[in-house]
């Protein structure tokens, strides 16, 4: 498997991005999009890489940094500059390779990818989430920011958040988040081709509120009882890995 880094430079835009690859000219490409205050040098990635492409060697994984993370040069995050990330790194997969499409997204990433279909349209064969943020304002305010940063966002001052890099939240962020509320979007002329796997144990997102989503828009939804918010147990991400690509091969 071989593992580069590079740039795409389009619409205005410098994403940062890794590719592992089995082949030169893959058949199969998979869009990975991290959660919330990721970067593309993750863990979680790479596993994922490297089962996929020992099973399919005929397979790619494109892994990119979203705006303001990782190693991103934008200071201000908005949900347009989002939604431009991912359509640019979509374009730059079918423009490069005659490959079939694949979207896998946890967390933040699954609410953008999961946007982005509503906006544009579903350009994934198959797509899975681990853990998908569908409420992704509610678990913004319940799980990033404290009671000292709704004070200062309320202020208009932004507030820091984030583990590795830290990410510049503002009060218009939020609102946009709030205005594009997905939980409510019809979703079930993609439902056939959509997984959803949640770690029933999950801190950040709250997993019923997901299981009903699935359930409301007709996508398949795979529990995974003792799995935290991150897949913490390498047996449970293994698990989970392995019901994913199943599912893509289907």
């Amino acid at each position: 498997m071989t593992d580069k880094a590079f740039s795409i430079n389009e619409n205005g835009r410098s994403i940062r991005c890794r590719l592992y690859a089995g082949v030169a000219e893959p058949k199969r490409v998979v869009i990975y999009g991290h959660g919330f205050a990721g970067h593309k040098e993750n863990k979680a990635a790479l596993r994922f890489a490297t089962k996929y492409i020992s099973k399919h060697s005929d397979a790619a994984v494109i892994v990119f940094d979203w705006p303001c993370h990782g190693e991103d040069a934008l200071k201000n995050i908005s949900l347009a500059d989002c939604d431009l990330y991912l359509k640019t790194v979509i374009e730059y997969a079918e423009k490069h390779y005659d490959a079939k499409l694949y979207g896998y997204a946890t967390s933040f990433g699954g609410y953008l990818f999961l946007k982005y279909m509503t906006d544009h349209g579903n350009p994934f064969a198959f797509t899975a989430f681990r853990n998908p943020a569908v409420n992704m304002h509610a678990v913004m305010c319940r799980t990033v920011l404290s009671a000292d940063s709704e004070a200062l966002l309320a202020k208009g001052k932004p507030v820091m958040a984030g583990f590795d890099r830290k990410i510049r939240i503002t009060k218009e962020f939020l609102d946009e988040l709030k205005a594009a509320d997905i939980t409510g979007c019809d979703f079930t002329e993609f439902a056939d081709s959509i997984l959803i796997t949640q770690g029933m144990k999950d801190e950040v997102v709250e997993p019923y509120e997901n299981e009903s989503f699935a359930e409301k828009n007709g996508m398949l939804f795979m529990p995974f009882e003792k799995a935290d918010h991150r897949f913490s147990d390498p047996s449970m991400m293994d698990e989970s890995i392995s019901t994913i690509i199943s599912f893509f091969d289907m």
